[in-house]
């Protein structure tokens, strides 16, 4: 990824937590020099590796698992909120349009998850994760025999990042002022993509 140093993000808190709040990440990989990609919710455990490492699973009925031997490197996109910037909320000048944006690239070797007690426990944290925030949560809660099928029709994977690339592009080459006029600008939007992007911004500049 193509990161100038003024956009530059080398927190590993901070990464993380983008890859948390917009954890439904695109996994690329190459199969016969042809790039694949899979759209999927990805686990983060952050204990294990010295980026983290990540947790999921794809269909059995998609190829691309077959790659995840552990010696072909995978790319994972994270995309957080982004939103286009007008020239209208700069200072007069020769000006141009942008977009301001957060990314997240993780790299390592998909290998695919073999223990059966270690895929059902990730299937559990994934529905948990994502159940989190209903009034009531579905369970996780299959017959023996059901549950088997369901495995027959997925491959677990885990992938332990070995390089991770961060980008915030947040007008940190601008102004102090225009800074907060595009933050303000930003946060008083009803997209939610459009006001993370401001609310990024603000937090940064309290920081």
């Amino acid at each position: 990824m193509y990161i100038p140093p003024a956009f530059r993000e080398d927190d590993l808190a901070v990464l993380h937590a983008l890859m948390r709040d917009y954890s439904f990440a695109i996994l690329v990989t190459q199969q016969g020099g042809v790039p694949v990609a899979t759209h999927l919710p990805l686990l983060l455990d952050a204990r294990r590796g010295p980026y983290g490492t990540l947790l999921g699973h794809v269909s059995r009925a998609n190829a691309q698992w077959t790659g995840f031997n552990g010696t072909q490197e995978a790319l994972v996109i994270f995309q957080g909120p982004h939103a286009y910037i007008t020239p209208s909320w700069y200072e007069p000048g020769l000006n141009v349009p942008t977009w301001n944006y957060a990314a997240v690239h993780a790299y390592g070797t998909p290998r695919i998850i073999e223990d059966q007690v270690t895929l059902v426990k990730l299937l559990d944290d994934l529905v948990q994760t994502y159940e989190s925030g209903f009034e009531q949560p579905w369970k996780f809660d299959y017959p023996e025999d059901a549950l088997q099928s369901k495995l027959k029709g997925i491959v677990g994977f885990e992938m332990e990042i070995t390089r991770l690339e961060g980008k915030l592009k947040m007008s940190q080459n601008r102004s102090e002022g225009e800074q907060d006029r595009v933050a303000a600008e930003l946060q008083a939007s009803q997209d939610t993509l459009v006001a993370g992007v401001g609310g990024i911004m603000s937090k940064r500049r309290k920081s």
